[in-house]
């Protein structure tokens, strides 16, 4: 590869989910931090790194490998389009990615055009319970998996201030639940069992104060009969010292055994036809988020860069995520279950 560390490396956006990135990228030794860039300056300067207002000059004057566009959905095509212009060669861009799918798919095909590696930053297949338990069902350890169900119980969405001290926008999109956390879940089951090849939905709005759906049912069909449900109310909770560790707690039963994924983060292991369970994965001791997620990511970037290991989540395939977003909005409109 020509490129070489240590790689020079940009963010925009300085917002609440922004320091788990700077906070990555600062423990990740092939990488430096030359900028950091909001159209809130004070905020950009907070992080410690060279502060800008302006992408534009922020990309020209540090001349970055990697810029990581830590900005919600409306700021993602034009930030792209003014890496693609200043010939930045990579760029991870936040999730939920791109206004549409439409925007999504023009957005994937300029960066190809351009010879840009375009990744989305869909952290949660890279949590160390998800990857423990796909390492389980590689193994054989469950027999054939038949089904899953992940619970999402966060706590968080109660009460007329719901979001507002944290991530205020969530009460004004109109799409919440699924668009915003759901899609999550369609990733990451989608890296456990293969993509979904139906789906039906069952969504509603239960805080009066949100635009937005933020409870419902998602049911997938994936490869080899395994059905998986996603079970999401974000007003109810889940036993955790922390409720945004896990944001709830997953089960994935097979012919020999099932797997339980607890709210401390640890994955269980329980053979079939046995009353006693064997942990496979400690409890999570990470005081940050989601198991030290977004630096799993990151790295994972850095190696794809550095050494052209496989990348996942490019945006050509994050298309698929999209696509699958957009039926499970269709079921709930139609009652209908949707084949993709």
């Amino acid at each position: 590869m020509s490129a070489r560390a240590p790689l020079r490396v940009a963010c925009l956006g300085a917002g609440y989910f922004s320091q788990f990135h700077y906070g990555a990228w600062g423990r990740i030794p092939e990488v430096t931090l030359v900028g950091a860039a909001d159209l809130n300056l004070q905020a950009a300067e907070a992080t410690g790194v060279p502060a800008f207002d302006d992408l534009e000059r922020m990309l020209s004057e540090t001349r970055p490998d990697i810029l990581d566009i830590i900005l919600p959905p409306p700021g993602h095509a034009q930030a792209i389009r003014t890496a693609i212009g200043a010939g930045i060669p990579t760029v991870i861009c936040q999730k939920p990615f791109c206004h549409d799918l439409a925007e999504a798919t023009a957005i994937a095909a300029e960066a190809e055009a351009a010879g840009m590696t375009l990744v989305v930053h869909e952290n949660f297949r890279f949590m160390p319970w998800y990857r423990a338990m796909k390492a389980a069902i590689d193994a054989g350890r469950i027999g054939t998996v038949l089904q899953a169900t992940f619970r999402l119980r966060p706590g968080d969405g109660q009460g007329p201030r719901a979001y507002l001290d944290r991530q205020p926008y969530f009460q004004t999109m109109p799409q919440l639940l699924i668009h915003e956390t759901g899609v999550h879940w369609v990733d990451t089951f989608r890296y456990l069992f293969g993509d979904p090849e139906a789906v039906y939905a069952d969504l509603r709005r239960i805080n009066p104060v949100l635009a937005g759906e933020d409870a419902g049912f998602v049911l997938f069909d994936h490869p080899g009969d395994v059905r998986a449900l996603f079970d999401g109310n974000r007003l109810l909770d889940h036993a955790a010292d922390n409720l945004r560790r896990t944001m709830g707690e997953a089960l994935i039963e097979g012919t020999e055994g099932t797997l339980t994924l607890l709210g401390d983060g640890s994955v269980q292991l329980r053979r079939f036809g046995q009353l006693e369970a064997q942990q496979i994965l400690p409890p999570d001791t990470w005081q940050g988020f989601g198991g030290d997620c977004v630096h799993a990511l990151q790295a994972h970037v850095v190696s794809g860069v550095l050494q052209g290991t496989e990348l996942a989540n490019t945006a050509r395939d994050y298309l698929t995520v999209i696509k699958v977003r957009d039926a499970i909005y269709r079921s709930a409109e139609t009652g209908m279950k949707m084949r993709l």
